[in-house]
């Protein structure tokens, strides 16, 4: 076994010492019958956080993502127009 692996017997009589291992940095891996069951490790390393509810809506998404976080105001009501080169692109006098 490793260092940081510890029969459940050894771990209940040196119970001081996997805490403090732990808590060192080292994460303690425990075992039951030869197989690992639980893991000591410190608590500030340990922290759950719960996640935050998802944005329902698109706007909510974009609003929430940092990719979609840029400084411009987007009008989406203002209809967009196509310009187009002036030559004609079909003009059939260059063919002659």
């Amino acid at each position: 076994m490793t260092a940081n692996t510890w029969k459940l017997q050894d771990a209940k009589a040196r119970f001081s010492e996997v805490v403090r291992k732990a808590r060192e940095g080292e994460p303690q891996a425990v075992t039951v019958h030869g197989k690992r069951a639980v893991v000591v490790v410190d608590l500030d390393r340990f922290e759950v956080r719960p996640k935050s509810a998802a944005p329902k809506k698109t706007e909510g998404f974009a609003e929430a993502s940092a990719k979609y976080r840029l400084d411009i105001d987007f009008d989406f009501d203002r209809p967009l127009y196509m310009t187009f080169p002036q030559k004609d692109v079909f003009d059939d006098s260059e063919k002659e």
